[in-house]
């Protein structure tokens, strides 16, 4: 395979489909989808597909969805807040909108994660708050030698979940069910380590790899969430204060290399900033649609005013 240069990785951004140009009347988004069975080559070729003009009310969307993503995942064993709001469609992560999320690949930490997802405005904000995605390939590319090298085998994710109260989620929060014995049944699928603290925490360890190779593209991409799980990644103040009331390892979310090293608080810093320095920006106007590959591309958010209402779905 011919390596790309920086230059050409940085070229890429989402395609753009709208109604005025599909041939399509506004709000007949089902009809073009279902006159277009080459979709799946498009979203491998371009990674991320952007539909707009169509007008898809949420009354409406279940049936895009359908078609889009045929086996909808429940977002079990998810870190971030997040609210069902129908079959398996949720709100986007509910963090602040005075904040940016950083970009991720979605459960890259798990065992198992979603191929594709769909994000859905509802309500477009008043400023900001654009859904920013970034080419995995460039990602890795634009990393350093030495950073990229340290990864390379890989890291461990320490997860400490309350049982209804503290810092963090709970683990009936987190996979959706109160029952012990379902939460096991998924660790032991999942080739997680866990056990159940005095207080009836949860406490659990995977080992992962830092980067995949596209099943269908052949790419190597960068797919991990190892800043957003370290301290670091917190800011200094922050950090400081949480390592006052709480050691590395029982904050509710850590990360190592896969040998329990410390990952070098510069790294994962890099790691963030050459996501965000990379990202491009998909503003939402209120009926747009977005599909991504969550291998080939990492998705993140921009701070923003007003009323947001995206809400994201995901398939197998």
């Amino acid at each position: 395979m011919t390596m790309k240069s920086l230059a050409e990785l940085r070229a890429w951004k989402p395609y753009e489909i709208t109604a005025d140009t599909s041939g399509n009347a506004p709000g007949s988004l089902p009809e073009f989808l279902a006159h277009h069975d080459s979709f799946n080559a498009l979203l491998t070729e371009k990674k991320a597909i952007v539909f707009r003009g169509f007008n898809v009310p949420e009354d409406s969307l279940d049936p895009v969805l359908d078609q889009l993503l045929p086996n909808r995942l429940a977002y079990v064993h998810g870190n971030s807040p997040r609210t069902k709001v129908g079959s398996n469609v949720y709100t986007s992560t509910e963090y602040p909108q005075e904040f940016t999320i950083s970009m991720h690949n979605e459960l890259s930490y798990g065992h198992q994660w979603p191929s594709r997802l769909v994000f859905y405005c509802a309500t477009a904000p008043a400023t900001g708050g654009a859904t920013t995605v970034v080419d995995g390939e460039l990602w890795l590319a634009s990393l350093d030698p030495e950073v990229r090298e340290a990864f390379a085998g890989g890291v461990r994710y320490t997860q400490n979940l309350h049982d209804g109260i503290g810092l963090g989620k709970s683990w009936q929060d987190t996979f959706e069910t109160d029952d012990r014995a379902v939460v096991e049944a998924f660790l032991k699928g999942a080739e997680a380590e866990w056990s159940w603290q005095p207080d009836g925490a949860l406490r659990i360890t995977q080992i992962r790899r830092s980067t995949l190779v596209h099943p269908e593209s052949g790419t190597e991409v960068w797919f991990n969430q190892s800043d957003q799980w370290h301290p670091a990644s917190l800011g200094d103040e922050t950090a400081a204060e949480l390592a006052q009331i709480l050691p590395a390892e029982e904050l509710p979310q850590s990360v190592t290399f896969a040998d329990g090293t410390p990952i070098p608080d510069a790294y994962v810093l890099q790691v963030r900033d050459r996501g965000l320095e990379n990202a491009v920006d998909v503003n939402w106007a209120q009926g747009d649609l977005m599909v991504i590959d969550n291998v080939a591309v990492g998705h993140g958010r921009g701070a923003f005013t007003g009323d947001r209402r995206v809400l994201v779905a995901m398939t197998d």
